[in-house]
């Protein structure tokens, strides 16, 4: 008993506890940290040891020091015992998106406040009585916290080892691209916004709200007003686009692959195949294929079918951690890591004082990024089947479009859906200056819609303008989907709903020339499936 009760040991399990959050994905078996890191994975798990690793000295200090000089012991098991418990709610909740509100947490955290300071200021004598024993069983209880801390610290060698390779350069396949190749079939473009909402853009628009390119694209394209999402969650959604198969979980392995989607018709698991997608599909037509996206490991799960590829994601909680920072940065990530927690966790600034603007950082480099190699990828016409996964609309708000620059604080959904217009103009633009507008195929579509009152709501980047777009929070499932086919120049509706799995099945029909006009796509699709 008096190993798990010695000050070095409250301290690891303390420092286990309050850094679950970081720790706890890169070690989980679900390997969620590591499928979406688009870095090099060696220095991160590195990074992983040395906040814990400074945490627990740093904690290890502080409870010999209290051990040694009893005048300190009370205060600092006291500040234990009130800060830890919100500490572990804190970090299940991101880890799990329980449904408790930003707000609700800071009502939390202060109620306990003043509940200790009220114990302290008029039951002084009884809280001193009785804290001996509170303490003994809590030391007991980071005692065996310490024991899973231990076993998390053997485990992440194991997980770093795995996922040493994890980002090879892309190369591409051995095969012949020329624009002369692609001349017996039209281009398709491919572009996914990412949380882009039916109900938002063409549904009930916000009054103001100004999207003259997505209404000129429905101006001449066919619009699918009732789509079926295939899921909410983007890394399920995307491969079941590609493969055509209903998907509700996925199974990743330790070094980042993709291994298995679960079919929740068929209640089975199978094995992911990248030969068995839209991108081979498009191989097998003699298309040249070109991926650029975000958040999903596009290079690593499709490397045999694609022809060029780029992704990139920065994780707002691994950002310190990626591998383009130097080791001097990486050294001092964690103390300004502390310096921005308290800010985050009490909604100060764009996302929560520093922590949050970095999130927003995060994403605007994403954008910037994606829109620069996308630019690259559409100026090259041998690449005749593109794929752009965009970071936008997603919240939270990253511009501002009544000054029409990028912002990290108090932006919308409804600015980044802006953003997300100005995106959709540049590319009819670029394709406008190659001639090649009028005679490709142009696909755009949301994997899912706005996820109001299931995730944002609760954020502390909510905004007045989200609550009255949204109606008060309101979910409308709905992603948007349309399809502008070569030459067309008028705007058709399909008011049927249309399940978004069947993506590839559209595709396969365009790529095969079944479907070689708007009203013909029309038919195809309000065929029962």
């Amino acid at each position: 008993m008096r190993i798990l009760q010695h000050p070095i040991t409250t301290a690891l399990g303390i420092t286990t506890l309050s850094l679950l959050f970081l720790i706890g994905p890169f070690v989980s078996p679900n390997h969620e940290a590591i499928y979406h890191l688009s870095g090099t994975a060696t220095p991160v798990f590195i990074l992983v040891g040395i906040y814990f690793g400074y945490l627990w000295l740093l904690l290890s200090g502080v409870l010999l020091i209290a051990e040694k000089y009893r005048i300190f012991w009370f205060p600092v098991w006291l500040g234990v015992l009130w800060f830890l418990p919100w500490v572990v709610l804190k970090n299940c909740i991101m880890l799990t998106l329980w449904p408790i509100s930003h707000r609700a947490m800071v009502h939390l955290f202060l109620g306990t406040l003043a509940a200790y300071l009220v114990a302290l200021l008029f039951r002084p004598a009884i809280l001193r009585k009785k804290f001996p024993s509170i303490q003994s069983v809590a030391s007991v209880v980071l005692g065996f916290a310490a024991f899973a801390g231990l076993a998390t610290l053997v485990r992440l060698p194991y997980e770093a080892w795995a996922a040493r390779d994890l980002n090879p350069r892309f190369t591409a396949n051995a095969r012949s691209i020329s624009p002369a190749r692609s001349a017996a079939h039209h281009r398709i473009i491919w572009i996914l916004f990412d949380e882009l909402s039916q109900q938002q853009v063409y549904g009930e628009r916000y009054p103001g709200l100004s999207l003259p390119a997505f209404d000129r694209l429905a101006d001449q394209s066919l619009e699918f007003t009732h789509v079926v999402p295939a899921g909410i969650l983007t890394e399920r959604v995307i491969p079941s686009l590609f493969s055509g198969l209903p998907v509700d979980a996925i199974r990743v392995s330790a070094d980042g692959q993709l291994r298995a989607l679960h079919n929740p018709t068929s209640e089975v698991w199978q094995p992911f195949n990248q030969y068995n997608t839209v991108f081979q599909d498009a191989h097998f037509a003699n298309y040249a294929t070109g991926v650029v996206g975000w958040m999903n490991p596009y290079c690593r799960l499709l490397a045999g079918v694609l022809d060029r590829c780029f992704w990139t994601y920065r994780s707002p909680e691994t950002n310190d951690l990626q591998a383009d920072h130097t080791w001097q940065a990486r050294m001092t990530s964690p103390f300004r890591f502390l310096a921005s927690y308290f800010p985050d966790s009490f909604g100060l600034g764009a996302r929560g004082g520093a922590f949050g603007r970095t999130a927003s950082e995060m994403h605007i480099a994403d954008y910037v990024e994606i829109r620069d190699e996308a630019d690259r990828l559409l100026a090259d016409p041998a690449i005749d089947f593109v794929f752009l996964h965009l970071p936008l609309p997603h919240p939270e708000g990253i511009y501002d479009r009544k000054r029409m620059i990028f912002a990290t604080a108090g932006a919308s959904y409804l600015d980044n859906l802006s953003l997300a217009d100005q995106y959709l103009a540049h590319v009819r633009l670029l394709l406008e200056k190659q001639h090649q507008w009028d005679s490709s195929v142009v696909i755009v579509m949301g994997d899912h819609s706005w996820r109001t009152e299931l995730i944002w709501k609760r954020s502390p980047g909510w905004t007045l303008e989200d609550e009255q777009a949204s109606h008060g929070g309101k979910f409308d499932d709905r992603p948007a989907f349309i399809v502008k086919m070569p030459m067309q120049q008028n705007a058709l509706q399909m008011d049927i709903p249309f399940a978004a799995v069947h993506t590839r099945e559209l595709l396969d029909a365009v790529i095969r020339s079944k479907v070689e006009t708007a009203a013909e796509l029309r038919s195809w699709a309000e065929k029962p499936r």
